[in-house]
């Protein structure tokens, strides 16, 4: 309740129009199918299970609201809910962890990014797969540490650009980064960045 009621607050002060604030998953669809907001917020645990109702009502207005984009936050990491929730057309989909709320500047233009169709993964989330592929995978730890930077940002659904920007580098030098990782982990190459994110934490996440 207390959550749910900042969170509105923070919105409005962020510039965003809350149209609805649901404490159930069940009213959050409703109300969403209603509304047809551009972005729906949710947690993973929702009444009435309260286990993970959040997260099956976002997949569920993934598939009735395909335009619509959908952030989960949750308490926990959790590879498999990020996977469950990127199956498919990842664009317009983050995943991040609840704490991201308290950078207000972040987390709004998180937000931002996924009703532009963007792709977003809470950094820990990355992390954590990177670091336990590098323990069970050879090719990902003979990586260079320029190399594993660049594969954790993309794993966090960021593009080329916000890669450079990040990392203080070209972003020529981060097309050839990129380019050696797909060729190192044989990972499909292609043009969309929503498709790379889902390919690069399918891989890790082996």
């Amino acid at each position: 309740m207390l959550l749910r009621e900042g969170l509105v607050l923070l919105l409005e002060r962020a510039g965003f129009d809350v149209v609805a604030a649901e404490g159930d998953a069940d009213r959050l669809v409703a109300a969403a199918l209603r509304h047809r907001p551009d972005v729906v917020i949710t947690d993973i645990r929702m009444p009435p299970g309260g286990t993970d109702d959040g997260l099956r009502a976002a997949l569920k207005l993934r598939s009735r609201l395909p335009r619509t984009g959908i952030l989960v936050l949750s308490q926990h990491l959790s590879r498999q809910y990020a996977l469950d929730l990127l199956a498919g057309d990842p664009s317009g989909v983050g995943y991040l962890l609840k704490q991201r709320v308290a950078d207000a500047r972040r987390f709004a233009a998180d937000i931002r990014r996924v009703a532009g169709g963007e792709t977003v993964l809470d950094p820990e989330i990355a992390a954590a797969a990177l670091a336990r592929a590098e323990q069970v995978d050879d090719r990902v730890s003979r990586l260079t540490r320029r190399q594993r930077e660049v594969l954790s940002l993309l794993a966090e659904g960021l593009s080329n650009a916000a890669i450079a920007e990040s990392l203080v580098i070209a972003e020529k030098s981060v097309v050839e980064h990129v380019s050696k990782v797909y060729d190192a982990l044989q990972l499909p190459q292609t043009g969309s960045e929503h498709r790379r994110v889902l390919a690069v934490l399918r891989y890790l996440s082996q």
